[in-house]
C-alpha cells in the first residue's frame, strides 16, 4: 500500500477543508449584516436604530426650506439637487434639503458634532467614506450625540466613534435596493448651478422659518432625480 501517498492526501484534504471552514466563519460573521433575499434590511437587529416610512420623489426648489421631524433629517421632501454622496467628504455644515436627496439615492450620511468629534475620531469616521460611492459625511453642529448615521428612512445615534454598530449600519444599509426610493439613481454631482460640493449651499439649522414646508408637502415628483 502507497501509504506515504495516502498520507500526503490526507494532509492536503485537510488543509483544504480547514482553509474552507476558516472562509465559512469568516463570511458568516459578516453576512448577518449583508441584504439578502431572506434579510431583506438587516439594520432592523442594530440596537438602537430608528426607522421612519417616509415617500420619496417630493421635490422643493432651492429657495425653499423643509420642516423636517428629525435632526438630522433622514426622509421627506428635499431639494431637486442631491448633494455629491460619493464618497464625498464635506469640511463644512450643508443645508439639509440636499443632503435629504443624497439619501433618496441610497446613500449613507455620517453627521458628526464638530466639538466633539475630531483629531483620530474625524480620521477614522472619514476613512469609511472617502472613495466609497454612496457615502457622505459632514460636520452636524448641535447633535444632541457625538455621531449620528442616517439612511433614507433609517437613523442610529452614537456616542463612540470605534462603535461597530456603523460597520454594521453601512453594511446593511449603503446602496440596499430595499430600503431606498431611487435605485441606481447617481451620486455624482451635477456640477455649478445644480449643487456644487466644492461650494455647497449652506446649513441651515432649526427653527425653522414660518414659510418652512411641512413634512407632508407633496412638490414636485418631478425633477433631477
Amino acid at each position: 500500500m502507497p501509504w506515504l501517498l495516502i498520507g500526503a492526501i490526507v494532509v492536503v484534504l485537510a488543509l483544504v477543508g480547514g482553509i474552507g471552514y476558516f472562509l465559512l466563519a469568516r463570511n458568516s460573521t459578516v453576512s448577518p449584516w449583508r441584504p439578502s433575499d431572506d434579510n431583506k434590511d438587516p439594520s432592523l437587529a442594530i440596537p438602537g436604530i430608528a426607522t421612519t416610512k417616509y415617500e420619496g420623489q417630493h421635490h422643493v426648489t432651492p429657495q425653499q426650506r423643509v420642516a423636517y421631524d428629525r435632526t438630522p433629517p433622514y426622509g421627506g421632501p428635499h431639494d431637486g439637487y442631491w448633494a455629491a454622496c460619493n464618497g464625498q467628504v464635506y469640511p463644512r455644515a450643508v443645508r439639509n434639503e440636499n443632503m435629504v436627496h443624497g439619501l433618496e439615492h441610497g446613500a449613507v450620511w455620517i453627521a458628526y458634532d464638530p466639538t466633539r468629534i475630531s483629531g483620530a475620531a474625524l480620521d477614522g469616521l472619514t476613512a469609511k467614506v472617502r472613495g466609497q460611492n454612496q457615502m457622505m459625511i459632514s460636520p452636524y453642529p448641535g447633535l444632541d450625540q457625538p455621531i449620528s448615521l442616517q439612511s433614507w428612512g433609517h437613523q442610529l445615534k452614537l456616542a463612540d466613534p470605534n462603535d461597530p454598530r456603523i460597520d454594521e449600519f453601512i453594511t446593511s444599509l449603503r446602496g440596499n435596493p430595499n430600503t431606498y426610493p431611487e435605485v441606481g439613481a447617481s451620486c455624482d454631482a451635477l456640477g455649478p448651478g445644480a449643487f456644487d460640493p466644492q461650494n455647497p449651499p449652506p446649513f441651515d439649522p432649526p427653527p425653522y422659518p414660518k414659510n418652512a414646508l411641512p413634512m407632508t408637502y407633496q412638490g414636485s415628483s418631478g425633477g433631477t432625480g
